[in-house]
């Protein structure tokens, strides 16, 4: 099931809790850019993490990061919308496109937080959004892969639980923003957000996952 709760828009906030996967159904065209280098002093990487709007919060906090992008990556279809990602056998993944300053933060600790903010044993979705596009993934450029793989291997070495990791890392591809009503939702619609996340179960289900 890919939606477990459903937003109810009301004067009041519902019982029935928000979910990643349903937000006001607008549809806009996605921009696109190619798994390159940023522009200036800052570099990007890719990840998925279930929900965009909860891995862009979970980014943005971090000294370092300058932006956390929603988007989706990984499928076939050309600027896709976000009920075609949802609903429909597109093969994308819903990520965030996260730019950093590597003199404050380096990729490979943005990789090391980035394990702690998943549940990597999933292979149906991540907490109470599942569904294809809910997967975790890395989406790593060919001069980041090497170093994505040995994340990997090293956080099967050191993980606090018996569990198999199932986060694949996979090559770069072509990222397509998600519409403007995504972008920062944390921050447009912070109670909305809070109820969703707490509804879900993610920082509950981290605790125990990781002991932190």
């Amino acid at each position: 099931m890919k939606n477990l709760y459903k937003l109810i828009l009301s004067t009041t906030i519902p019982l029935a809790l928000l979910a990643c996967s349903s937000a006001d159904g607008q549809t806009q065209i996605s921009g696109v850019s190619e798994p390159t280098l940023s522009s200036g002093n800052y570099d990007t990487m890719v990840v998925a993490g279930g929900c965009f709007w909860c891995v862009e919060s979970d980014f943005e906090k971090l000294d370092g990061v300058i932006e956390a992008v929603s988007g989706y990556s990984g499928g076939v279809t050309e600027n896709p919308t976000y009920k075609e990602v949802t609903y429909k056998d597109t093969g994308h993944y819903e990520v965030a496109e996260i730019t950093f300053d590597p003199s404050v933060v380096s990729y490979d600790e943005l990789l090391a937080y980035y394990w702690t903010t998943v549940d990597p044993t999933d292979p149906t979705g991540q907490f109470c959004d599942k569904g294809d596009s809910y997967r975790t993934a890395i989406f790593a450029r060919p001069d980041q892969i090497d170093r994505a793989k040995a994340s990997l291997e090293t956080i099967k070495e050191t993980k606090p639980f018996e569990a198999t990791i199932v986060t694949p890392v996979l090559q770069a591809s072509k990222f397509y923003k998600a519409e403007e009503y995504h972008q920062d939702y944390y921050k447009k619609n912070p109670l909305k957000y809070k109820y969703y996340r707490t509804g879900c179960g993610r920082d509950g289900t981290l605790k125990r996952l990781w002991k932190k």
